[in-house]
């Protein structure tokens, strides 16, 4: 999965980077799925899934785009307000694809290769 920030700006940092990896992770647990990897930039960032057949991608999108844009706005306010005048963080879009047909080691360090926003 693949998340961007509304309007492509840049104003993911480390800090953000690395609380947004909890957050997705903890929603992931809550949905039966495993963040098994996850890294990003300071404009979009990079989740690999092993996504539970029990949910439906939409949803499980939905809650990990809306459920990470309000702790984030609600943490970062001062940094994402400079950026922002409205309570805003991710696009609306979002690009999904399947790894059934590559190795997963080289999804893994394809995520872990991106390049590391400032702090």
């Amino acid at each position: 999965m693949v998340f961007v920030t509304k309007y492509r700006r840049k104003v993911i940092t480390q800090a953000m980077l690395e609380r947004l990896r909890e957050i997705f992770a903890n929603i992931c647990v809550k949905t039966k799925c495993r963040l098994t990897e996850f890294s990003g930039q300071a404009d979009h960032v990079h989740l690999l899934v092993d996504f539970h057949p029990d949910n439906r991608l939409s949803a499980l999108i939905g809650s990990m785009k809306s459920g990470s844009s309000r702790i984030i706005q609600k943490e970062f306010a001062d940094d994402l307000s400079k950026v922002y005048p409205k309570p805003v963080f991710w696009s609306g879009s979002y690009y999904v694809a399947s790894t059934g047909g590559a190795p997963i080691e080289r999804v893994k360090a394809y995520i872990k290769s991106q390049e590391v926003p400032p702090e």
